[in-house]
């Protein structure tokens, strides 16, 4: 049941453990009272973010900071207290914290058993939906076959610069473990930054001139944002392709504030959410005339 108009008090009582899975953040490993993650709020290649399942609080001992789920949601997502409430209000299944979490409770992880090309009927048909050419998604992405809960799944998978896997299909969004930002080192002087995995498709459609010429990273999470950006000095020029929502054009103007070699490309896609919704706009055009 989707929780609405959450307030600050109700928030505080959600599940970390359970928040961090919906956000496709999984546990490395875990015990009676606790269980350690990989960092949402930075990237490290060895758990160090710790959420006691006594307290339901968290705490990250490489930033030598934690908090209840609300500040996780505030730090993850650079936003506002307000915000958060409003991403927490819009994800279901994230139940009261109202005792500790047995070992065998934690949310199980992802299992990918198959990677191959991609040439499963559905998704090449959710590649039409989405206007993504098949030739186009196959330099980038993987057809993932993958157990969750004893059940099989299969997806288009973008791989992140950890081994793991950024997981899409028509019906769910999920990743494998280590979640992590996508790299493509292009050896360029000129980093483009995009949020996920459908932005560097559709950018490879829209621009494919300015992705080949560029180093790349995808965000997968805004919470990545701010550990990416201590990269931003190795260019002379990093372009953002982020959404226009109220996250993506408040962590542009903070960017832009900070480094003088960010530059904003939402103009780009102004009239539009983010770019996939320009591709499927001007496909969608060009078919009816």
């Amino acid at each position: 049941m989707k929780i609405k108009r959450l307030t600050c008090e109700r928030a505080r009582t959600l599940s970390i453990v359970k928040t961090l899975a919906s956000f496709g953040h999984f546990p490395s490993r875990t015990s009676e009272k606790e269980a350690w993650f990989l960092s949402p709020l930075r990237s490290e290649t060895q758990a160090s973010f710790k959420v006691s399942l006594i307290l339901n609080r968290w705490y990250d001992h490489g930033l030598g900071k934690g908090g209840n789920v609300l500040d996780l949601i505030v730090g993850m997502n650079n936003c506002s207290g307000k915000e958060a409430l409003e991403l927490l209000s819009n994800e279901s299944d994230l139940f009261s914290f109202q005792q500790p979490i047995l070992n065998n409770e934690i949310t199980p992880k992802i299992e990918v058993i198959k990677v191959q090309p991609i040439q499963h009927q559905a998704l090449i048909q959710y590649l039409v939906l989405r206007k993504i050419r098949l030739e186009m998604a196959q330099l980038y992405c993987n057809e993932i076959w993958y157990r969750f809960k004893g059940k099989k799944y299969f997806a288009l998978g973008l791989k992140n610069h950890l081994e793991g896997w950024e997981l899409r299909n028509k019906y769910f969004k999920n990743s494998s473990s280590p979640k992590a930002y996508s790299y493509l080192n292009n050896h360029s002087d000129r980093l483009i930054i995009l949020e996920g995995m459908f932005d560097l498709l559709s950018i490879a459609e829209l621009f494919p001139l300015e992705l080949i010429n560029s180093d790349v990273i995808v965000l997968n999470s805004l919470s990545f944002l701010k550990p990416v950006s201590n990269l931003f000095k190795n260019y002379n020029e990093v372009d953002l392709y982020l959404d226009n929502d109220t996250a993506g054009i408040k962590n542009a103007e903070e960017l832009i504030q900070k480094h003088k070699n960010v530059i904003d490309k939402s103009d780009s896609y102004k009239d539009y959410q983010d770019l996939n919704e320009k591709l499927i706009s001007i496909r969608t055009k060009r078919k009816v005339e």
